[in-house]
């Protein structure tokens, strides 16, 4: 770690040559200043990590230099210095962002631990402040992964709530990128140097789960042949992606309330208290309020996961992310790939834009894999496509839509998707009904609502 760059102004140069004297001997870049003017020159050309103020000194005080300093530089860490145990000051100071307070004479030992504790703050800040830049940086509307307003609005709740230890449950249907979304919370928070352990809850039995989570002595269970250390202990400090959280069986479900609650718990067949020291996120795409209700998932357990609550829709809902991800996942198959694939054909963009995608993104992912390996020249068309897309996404002859305006009324693109259906099936009912998800009864009532009536010619 680079060496801290410390700012010390006061304007008794007694003090402050004693002071900056024993820091530069700590192996602290020192410069000094007697005046509020002085050390605002000095800010502007260097930059501190930290700065050791007097709060009483001639012209403006060392409050006022304080909100100068952090204007510019938002992260530096203040140590404010006053010859008077004036808490009223020493508050006002850390309102106003100071790191601490301490009183002359200052005692060097005392301040040269203040400092390391401000120093480690500073690095904690500077470094949550680059991976939050880089977490904008992937998720940027003009990035090869995000466009939908709903999606931005995904990821800046992930910038606010990043840093807060706080549980959080992320809900959507399967397929929607939760596990993305816990990581790029992980990676956002001042955990991220720690490890992100996932765990799906829905893939192990219960005696397996629970000695997964929570660890198992040996002979705990038949085939513990050794001390199991859990998922709790490997992300002390981290964060536990609790995946599938609704599948979690009763019994267990008991020992995560504790968890969250107590922060401690024992490893299956042992008696040891170990305490737990990590994030919980949480996902499900199940109707976890429901499973609350009829008795299947207990209701205080679901009120401490439930602190922050993200909903990712499902990608029908959010077509101008479909083409984006396309290309990102087409630039990923391209890597090693003798003959790269340059982009996507008109009729295939037209399958993928009108197709539902029930399994989102992944099956997305799997469509666009695919298409890479079938692929017959540089593009992909829709014959690469799978059959099932094909076949219930194929445009009817006079359309050239794409993906309807942004800035359209919802029943128009409704009435317009409709319509394009039932040109394309010949305007057979049933089977518009089948393509389109809803019973024919539903479709008949739209077709009333829209007044849509096919044309003899």
């Amino acid at each position: 770690m680079a060496k801290l760059r410390v700012l010390v102004v006061d304007d008794e140069k007694t003090q402050r040559e004693l002071v900056g004297g024993a820091l530069r001997k700590r192996g602290y870049v020192v410069t000094e200043a007697g005046s509020a003017d002085e050390a605002v020159n000095a800010a502007e050309k260097t930059f501190f990590e930290i700065a050791l103020l007097d709060i009483k000194m001639p012209g403006r005080s060392g409050l006022e230099l304080l909100g100068e300093l952090k204007t510019t530089n938002p992260d530096l860490q203040a140590i404010m210095i006053s010859a008077h145990a004036d808490f009223d000051k020493g508050l006002e100071a850390m309102k106003k962002g100071a790191f601490d307070f301490l009183k002359k004479p200052v005692d060097l030992p005392q301040l040269f631990a203040v400092i390391e504790r401000a120093g480690e703050r500073h690095w904690l800040l500077a470094e949550n402040r680059y991976l939050r830049e880089k977490l904008d940086e992937q998720y940027t509307a003009d990035g090869p992964v995000m466009a939908s307003p709903a999606l931005r609005e995904v990821f800046s709740t992930v910038a606010r709530v990043a840093d807060a230890d706080a549980t959080v449950l992320i809900r959507g249907e399967s397929g929607t990128g939760k596990e993305l979304v816990a990581r790029a919370l992980h990676r956002a928070s001042h955990r991220a140097a720690k490890n992100f352990i996932a765990v799906n809850c829905a893939a192990l039995p219960e005696t397996l789960l629970e000695a997964e989570l929570f660890g198992a002595e040996r002979g705990a269970y038949t085939g513990a042949v050794a001390r199991r250390i859990g998922r709790f202990e490997l992300a002390t400090g981290g964060t536990l992606f609790l995946d599938e959280i609704g599948d979690v069986p009763p019994s267990i479900q008991a020992k995560l309330l504790r968890v969250l609650e107590q922060k401690t718990f024992e490893r299956l067949g042992g008696s040891e208290t170990i305490s737990s020291d990590c994030r919980i996120v949480a996902a499900t795409h199940q109707n976890l309020e429901e499973m609350v209700r009829t008795g299947r998932f207990r209701d205080d357990l679901y009120y401490r996961l439930n602190v922050i609550q993200i909903t990712i829709s499902p990608l029908r809902e959010r077509p101008e992310d479909i083409l984006p991800l396309v290309k990102s996942f087409i630039d990923r198959q391209n890597v090693g790939r003798k003959q790269p694939i340059t982009g996507i054909t008109p009729e295939a963009k037209d399958a993928l834009l009108s197709y539902r995608w029930p399994g989102n993104a992944r099956e997305l992912l799997n469509a666009v894999e695919r298409a890479c390996v079938l692929a017959r020249g540089d593009a992909v068309d829709r014959r690469d496509l799978p059959l099932h897309i094909q076949s219930q996404t194929a445009p009817s002859a006079n359309s050239t839509a794409t993906v309807e305006s942004p800035t359209l009324p919802l029943a128009e693109v409704e009435r317009r998707h409709i319509l394009r259906a039932l040109e394309f099936h010949q305007w057979a009912i049933a089977q518009t009904a089948e393509s389109l998800g809803i019973h024919r009864n539903t479709l008949r009532l739209k077709m009333k609502e829209y007044g849509l009536e096919r044309q003899e010619t």
